[in-house]
């Protein structure tokens, strides 16, 4: 059986949305996807789906673009980047003040790795 690639930035979203907030396990028991737009339209340079926080403090942000989506973490940057980048999932800096890191989920088989690297960073504060 040849299961279909899910390359669809909102579906990639919504994904990674449940397997964050569904988890009430481990790393994870304090992660919670809020903010969350739920009209949300995929677009070129990534429109904000939603926020992922730790105990009310934000620690990332989700954007959706037509093909992929992606989590701009505000904390625990370098963390993020070794994670991502050890589990095969493209990820850079951003340069902004402050800096954020980019990990791009290009697939509905990567929401694990970037649950993955939300968890690293969860451990890491």
């Amino acid at each position: 059986m040849v299961e279909e690639r899910i390359t669809d930035g909102r579906r990639i979203a919504e994904l990674l949305a449940s397997e964050l907030d569904g988890r009430e396990d481990g790393t994870l028991a304090s992660v919670r996807v809020t903010d969350a737009d739920r009209d949300v339209e995929p677009t070129a340079d990534g429109s904000r789906a939603y926020d992922v926080t730790l105990s009310d403090e934000r620690i990332a942000q989700v954007f959706v673009h037509e093909d992929r989506a992606r989590l701009e973490f505000e904390v625990g940057q370098d963390v993020a980047a070794e994670t991502g980048s050890e589990l095969e999932l493209r990820v850079r800096p951003k340069a902004t003040q402050p800096p954020r890191t980019l990990v791009f989920v290009e697939s509905g088989a990567a929401v694990k790795r970037a649950t993955d690297v939300v968890q690293a960073v969860n451990r890491s504060l």
